[in-house]
């Protein structure tokens, strides 16, 4: 965003940064904690906290900040007020610190993140959130409750879905219709496990689970799913194009869709893998006016009917501080869902499984994740990705067979199941 870096300059200037608390210090958040320390003007890194401190810790000693540990409320504000960074292993200071102006959630968690999310809400905090799994589980339910309390609920830039909706608003700013959101990806497998991204992993200081539901494919479902909900589009079937390769130049994919097909479903979300520019979006769009459709064969993007638009990368912690700048300054949200949800991510087996097995969710063993138009799953009474973890199959299932909540045993209690309840209600209802 152009105009953001010199807002941030001017609030250098003005000796009043925007102050930002971080939940979550993991491989990502380390790397942003990194960029806004020091790569960041008009903007403060206050505190940081993970449900282990010593990563809270390490997330700042990294960047060069010797970090204060803080276990009081007292005490996070008596730092904040001096200038002093802390950190912590508990989110709740935080989230109600009355001198942080954004919250940044980067922990990749369904049940522990919709409750600080709904906590720093109720604080009346804004959130930047990479956390696409919670997004494409309860995203439409938690932005009501943010709206409700007049405060941004956003995803991230430089988080490919964040990408894909700059590459969306800007299509549609310049008068062409969006008709396909896609995605590009080096690999799909959706039987990679935690043994088979170990070594992967490890090369890249990353948690092999992590990388697993990159490798499957349920992450790809999941920030596609969370496109869809922000631009109301929906898939052309389950799975989008089910890894599709494709080994040439994303402009090449104006031929491959029928865009009567994308019309008649509203505009689609797809992915396809090993096409060039890697590892970013597109969006094929249409203009109905040819008068303009002669300038854009003048500018060198064809006859159409279809136009190839693309951002060849995304740059996922860098882009990050340009998010909380946008929400603080501008009211500007990243992406949101736009109402209910229009697609979601489903769950599918991995291998053949015996009733009593207790599924251990995304990046696992068990199961992965493929995108679903939400009125099929909720016809379909299909169940989510984003709530497989901890449940248990009352019987068995073959491998790829995507599973219904009468397959399964929920947890008791859980914080994720009531929102979504809540969610399907008010949503199926509408």
């Amino acid at each position: 965003m152009i105009i953001v870096d010199n807002a941030l300059r001017r609030l250098e200037a003005s000796g009043r940064p925007i102050r930002v608390g971080m939940i979550g210090a993991g491989f990502m958040g380390r790397g942003i904690a990194n960029q806004i320390i020091n790569s960041v003007v008009g903007m403060r890194l206050v505190a940081i906290s993970n449900r282990s401190a010593g990563n809270a810790e390490r997330a700042y000693r990294e960047a060069g900040v010797d970090p204060v540990e803080v276990t009081r409320q007292a005490e996070l504000e008596g730092n904040i007020r001096a200038g002093r960074p802390s950190f912590t292993d508990d989110a709740t200071l935080l989230t109600d610190s009355e001198q942080i102006d954004c919250l940044l959630e980067v922990t990749g968690a369904i049940d522990f993140g919709a409750e600080i999310t709904l906590r720093a809400i109720e604080r009346r905090k804004h959130i930047v959130a990479m956390n696409a799994e919670l997004d494409g589980t309860l995203g439409p339910i938690l932005k009501v409750y943010a709206d409700r309390a007049g405060v941004i609920l956003t995803t991230s830039d430089g988080d490919q879905p964040g990408v894909a909706m700059n590459l969306y608003r800007f299509v549609k700013g310049i008068g062409l219709t969006p008709r396909l959101m896609g995605n590009i990806k080096g690999l799909q497998d959706p039987y990679r496990n935690p043994t088979t991204q170990k070594g992967f992993a490890e090369k890249w200081g990353q948690k092999p689970d992590m990388v697993t539901g990159f490798a499957d494919g349920t992450k790809i479902s999941f920030e596609q799913a969370t496109v869809a909900n922000a631009t109301g589009m929906r898939v052309l079937q389950r799975g989008m194009s089910n890894g599709l390769e494709w080994p040439g130049h994303v402009d090449d994919l104006t031929r491959h869709y029928d865009l009567e097909q994308l019309r008649s479903v509203g505009g689609a979300v797809d992915y396809v893998v090993g096409a060039k520019p890697a590892p970013g979006v597109y969006c094929l769009a249409e203009h109905p006016d040819p008068k303009q459709r002669h300038y854009l064969n003048l500018y060198k993007l064809g006859e159409g009917p279809l136009y190839s638009f693309y951002t060849p990368y995304h740059l996922c912690h860098f882009e990050t501080p340009f998010s909380i700048a946008r929400v603080v300054l501008f009211g500007d949200p990243v992406m949101q869902p736009a109402g209910g949800p229009m697609v979601e991510v489903v769950t599918a087996a991995k291998t053949d499984l015996s009733a009593g097995t207790m599924l251990d969710g995304i990046g696992g063993y068990h199961v992965y994740g493929t995108a679903e138009n939400a009125d099929v799953t909720a016809r379909d009474g299909l169940l989510p990705m984003g709530l497989s973890e901890g449940v248990k199959l009352k019987r068995d299932v073959k491998r790829d067979e995507v599973l219904t909540y009468a397959d399964v045993e929920l947890p008791a209690n859980r914080l994720s199941d009531r929102l979504r309840a809540e969610q399907d209600a008010r949503f199926s209802a509408s």
